[in-house]
């Protein structure tokens, strides 16, 4: 069979379903992971003490967003450094897209992994891609908690504490 030939004889593959809320929460339901659903119906929940958010985005709700944000108090004096070890991490990685902001005079570092889901999803893409955009985000927070240790404690210590 030619590279351009379709093979009739294999049966079609099974259809792909919508991307909804519905099933990202099923998905975190079937790993018992604890999440909860804000007001305004965003996903979101803590792992390792790092928030992380599960958006449907875009025109048709065809993309799915994990957004998770870095849970330590570096002052705005980092700025400058912590920028460039997550562009080196960007450069160097494939996923999570990382990018830092000045927020409330801190340093807030996010990571983000996006799919787009326009043709369909099955549930097993959407519990990998909740599992990947949760697992390389906290290889990035672990990175950067490599480089901010104190940080990192001083959060740990806080997290204890409640």
């Amino acid at each position: 069979m030619g590279f351009f030939t379709k093979d009739t004889s294999a049966p079609p593959p099974p259809a792909l379903g919508p991307l909804s809320r519905d099933r990202v929460t099923a998905a975190l339901d079937a790993r018992d992971m604890r999440y909860g659903i804000d007001d305004d119906g965003d996903v979101g929940g803590y792992w390792d003490g790092h928030l992380f958010y599960f958006f449907i985005m875009g025109q048709n709700g065809e993309y799915l967003q994990t957004r998770g944000r870095w849970n330590r108090k570096v002052g705005l004096d980092q700025l400058q450094a912590i920028t460039e070890i997550v562009n080196e991490w960007n450069a160097s990685k494939l996923w999570p897209k990382g990018y830092v902001r000045a927020e409330d005079g801190v340093v807030g570092v996010y990571a983000e992994h996006t799919v787009d889901y326009e043709h369909g999803v099955s549930d097993a893409q959407v519990d990998l891609q909740l599992a990947c955009g949760i697992s390389t985000g906290l290889q990035l927070f672990e990175h950067l908690d490599e480089k901010y240790p104190a940080e990192a404690a001083a959060a740990r210590a806080e997290m204890d504490e409640n």
